[in-house]
């Protein structure tokens, strides 16, 4: 795995996801397989019949020097036709988003992002959220305390 929105977890609730390819540069490709990506601010959005990939931040590569990207470009992302029809019209549902939730090399070495259908939680979900990771976290430990 490359990179993980962890902040996707605390502050959307995931309806559902789906895997998409991603339209990339070399260069993009290089800075990705060093683990220079953020997927913090980014967000999906349904364009002119094309799904896109809005600021995420993949670092410039370096080594790349007059063909290096832009780090914050939009980047086009691959589905099937199916896929992309559920998704415009789950995507234009009131209070739905789409969110990228993990980025990662399949294991034939192409880059794919898992992109969440998510609606967005409230001040009260989210402390409900943290009450039970909290108590899922002390009876592992008890578990683990018992064990030994």
């Amino acid at each position: 795995m490359i990179s993980e929105n962890r902040k996707a977890s605390y502050k959307y609730e995931v309806m559902e996801h789906l895997e998409c390819g991603m339209v990339l540069m070399g260069s993009e490709v290089k800075a990705m397989r060093e683990g220079r990506v953020s997927l913090e601010e980014a967000y999906g959005r349904v364009r002119n019949g094309e799904l896109w990939l809005i600021n995420s931040d993949i670092s410039e590569y370096r080594q790349a020097t007059r063909w290096n990207h832009s780090p914050k470009r939009p980047r086009k992302l691959l589905v099937h036709r199916r896929q992309y029809e559920q998704l415009s019209r789950r995507a234009h549902e009131r209070g739905l988003t789409l969110i990228p939730l993990k980025l990662y090399f399949n294991p034939r070495g192409i880059a794919k992002l898992l992109l969440g259908i998510c609606r967005g939680k409230r001040v009260h979900d989210k402390r409900e959220s943290l009450k039970e990771a909290d108590a899922k976290r002390r009876i592992d430990r008890s578990l683990r305390r018992g064990r030994s």
